[in-house]
């Protein structure tokens, strides 16, 4: 069995065969399913004129092992035909600060979504500040009105589709047109719907990254990160992380691919599960609105319609105005919904946001607290019967 698009078939593979069988080289693995995990760091050539020429697959395990590369070429298959290369790095905020290193310099200039993922925000507020990189916000609904916020020494514009935690969908085709005839590289946060449900490259965007901690890893147990990019993007990225040294270890890396080979039936149920949470959510009267693109009610359905192809089971809700004693009463009650900073995992999670401090370009003022919700792989009977348990508990502390 071996990696090719056909497969030995007259016709390309649907993606779902290609999450199954990308990367998968049973011949050279004595006919095991799974490539090894490859714990190495030397790699030894047979002779002198070897070793002076760099020839051979492999030269160090920094730059590549046979478990990577089964993972890089699965993810490129996940990624489509605009992907050029995809690195892998050890954790989702190392994949952001590596993509921007790639492609800035002192004295550039970067667009960053007002609504992105906050590390990523101090990333640029703090260490490309100290590298002599500005870094300005703006609304991500702006859409072709980017063209206003540009610079002659814009290098790069960050969209995040949709927001961390207030879930806006910004219009990435208009805004990379805009950003490319401006020179500028457009790197897009694609960790919430996936390559699987939304091609940006596809779109426009030349660098996508992911914290495949989240969807990709799916159990919880890892954190990692990856960096795809087209063929423009793909030698500064390259580069970048070989100069920074940057690697994932191998455990990790197989429990990625791991992870992979069954993204699409995970995925499907989270997206399944979240969307009904969500009009369920949507019709009780604790909550004032449900902020999750895939309802038809949703501010940014229409593009989300247009540009993506699925969601997944993360979204969140902004609750009848009350105390924080009430909130907290909730959060304490709830036993299916556990607490905790990520989300991807096969678990319900969530946790209260309020983004209206380092919001810059636009306010933050929902009227009410607001909870972030993870839908996990759980019955969805159970989960509204532990939220119902949970706004009892609201409702009697207001």
């Amino acid at each position: 069995m071996d990696s090719s698009d056909s497969h030995g078939t007259s016709s390309p593979l649907s993606t779902q065969t290609r999450l199954v069988t990308a990367g998968r080289d049973t011949a050279s693995q004595k006919g095991f399913v799974n490539p090894p995990v490859v714990h190495g760091s030397t790699v030894l050539y047979p002779t002198a004129a070897d070793l002076h020429a760099h020839r051979g697959e492999y030269s160090y395990g920094r730059h590549g092992t046979p478990t990577t590369k089964a993972l890089q070429q699965a993810l490129m298959a996940l990624e489509g035909e605009r992907c050029a290369g995809v690195g892998i790095t050890p954790s989702g905020v190392s994949a952001i600060s590596t993509a921007l290193l790639a492609v800035v310099k002192a004295g550039d200039h970067v667009l960053v979504c007002d609504n992105a993922y906050r590390p990523t925000r101090l990333f640029c507020d703090q260490m490309l500040k100290r590298l002599g990189v500005e870094t300005s916000y703006f609304d991500p609904l702006i859409g072709a009105g980017i063209a206003d916020h540009l610079r002659p020494n814009t290098a790069a514009v960050v969209v995040e589709a949709p927001g961390s935690q207030s879930f806006e969908i910004p219009d990435i085709p208009a805004i990379a047109a805009v950003a490319k005839q401006h020179g500028a590289l457009v790197i897009d946060d694609n960790t919430w719907a996936t390559p699987l449900y939304h091609r940006s490259l596809e779109q426009g965007v030349d660098i996508s990254i992911q914290a495949a901690t989240k969807y990709i890893g799916g159990h919880s147990d890892i954190m990692f990160g990856t960096i795809s990019a087209n063929a423009a993007a793909w030698p500064k990225v390259s580069e970048a992380i070989r100069l920074l040294g940057v690697c994932a270890g191998p455990d990790d890396v197989f429990l990625a691919l791991r992870g992979l080979r069954t993204l699409e039936v995970r995925l499907a149920r989270h997206y399944q599960a979240g969307l009904e949470m969500a009009r369920w959510l949507a019709a009780r009267p604790e909550v004032q609105r449900v902020l999750h693109p895939a309802l038809e009610t949703d501010p940014g359905h229409a593009i989300w319609k247009r540009d993506f192809t699925g969601a997944s089971g993360l979204f969140s809700i902004v609750l009848q105005d009350a105390p924080q004693a009430a909130v907290d009463a909730l959060l304490d009650t709830v036993r299916l919904f556990g607490m905790g900073y990520s989300w991807g995992g096969f678990e319900s999670l969530v946790i209260p946001f309020d983004c209206a401090s380092y919001r810059t370009a636009t306010a933050w003022n929902p009227g009410g607290p607001a909870l972030r919700l993870h839908v996990g792989l759980e019955s969805t009977d159970d989960l509204k019967a532990d939220l119902d348990r949970g706004f009892a508990a609201f409702n009697a502390a207001r």
